[in-house]
């Protein structure tokens, strides 16, 4: 089993020195904190580390070539995420290309230029360079047993995780998205199931996805775009922090819980969540999603006062009061 991780994208053009220019894991070594930073890659870990520098209260500039942030990501957690940054003083350059960078005198030392290839210029006093991961596997000889790996270091497999060859498998960062350690431990312990023979059972569609911005993001299950992609019929129900007592109480106003239904079955289909415990208030719908449940389980359910967790009722409320305005009866057959 080939499960070698991976390491930093890094483009020979750019003068990386660990002083002024980071790559995403030098960065961390770091003996100060900058006044301003320019972050190229507005990928998972370039928006981690954008967001949590101006936390900071550094001056941050994201700098990417897609017009928009995390398209994998619902875009209305997208739009809050994009507002929050910009809240902290972050400023977005989307649609750009950085085509160099160089390290520049300054009346107070060394800064950096950034050449964008509209012909526009950004002055920091240091890069972070982050645009994704190459699959560790460069050192490992992969042609002496009839594998190629692609341009990023990554193996192809198939749903159980085996190479072409017979005999190997591979998993986590070197088989590409969504490369997180949660995703890459059961992809390992899948893998190993199915090569002794063990039974298992994989909800690869109920993984979920956390993203250590700030404010935290976390989805598991299908976005809007995906069900109308599919000719899906659905209703939303969300949930503001600022409606909830605990969110009140910590202090964020600004968090979001949205939850997607099946229009004629209430199952739930997807959740997506962005603010203060994010990452483990995705779990709760991810458990209902494994066992079938929609709408009706919220609303019947009782959750400890005051929690982030009274979200779901109030989300499930939402959208059954919008699938009553549509004509939808009161209560729909439980999903089995």
């Amino acid at each position: 089993m080939i499960a070698t991780g991976s390491g930093t994208t890094v483009d020979p053009h750019i003068p990386f020195d660990g002083r002024l220019v980071f790559t995403s894991d030098d960065i961390l070594a770091i003996d100060r904190v900058p006044r301003a930073l320019v972050v190229v890659g507005a990928g998972v870990i370039g928006c981690e580390y954008a967001s949590m520098f101006a936390a900071l209260g550094v001056r941050v500039t994201l700098i990417d070539k897609r017009r928009e942030l995390l398209p994998f990501i619902d875009t209305e957690i997208v739009a809050s995420l994009a507002y929050q940054l910009r809240r902290n003083r972050v400023t977005l350059r989307l649609g750009e290309e950085v085509s160099g960078i160089e390290r520049v005198a300054g009346e107070h030392g060394e800064r950096v230029r950034i050449h964008l290839a509209s012909g526009k210029q950004v002055i920091s006093e240091a890069a972070l360079y982050s645009v994704g991961r190459t699959g560790a596997t460069a050192g490992l000889g992969l042609e002496a047993a009839g594998l190629v790996a692609d341009t990023r270091g990554r193996i192809a497999v198939d749903e159980h995780y085996q190479t072409p060859v017979a005999g190997i498998d591979a998993v986590g960062d070197v088989i590409g998205f969504p490369a997180l350690a949660a995703t890459s431990m059961e992809q390992g312990r899948l893998a190993a199931a199915h090569a002794f023979g063990a039974p298992t059972r994989a909800i690869a569609a109920l993984f979920p996805y956390g993203l250590y911005t700030v404010p935290e993001i976390s989805m598991v299950g299908l976005t809007e775009e995906q069900l109308t992609e599919e000719g899906v019929p659905y209703e939303v129900g969300t949930a503001h922090y600022r409606e909830i007592a605990r969110g009140q109480i910590v202090g964020d106003l600004n968090g979001l819980l949205k939850l997607i239904f099946h229009l004629e079955t209430r199952r739930l289909l997807g959740v997506h969540v962005i603010g203060e415990g994010a990452v483990e208030l995705v779990h709760i719908g991810q458990a209902v999603m494994a066992f079938g449940g929609g709408a009706d389980y919220f609303v019947d359910a009782v959750f400890n006062y005051p929690t982030l967790a009274e979200c779901y009722k109030t989300a499930a409320f939402d959208a059954i009061n919008r699938m009553a305005e549509l004509g939808q009866p009161g209560r729909l057959a439980r999903a089995a």
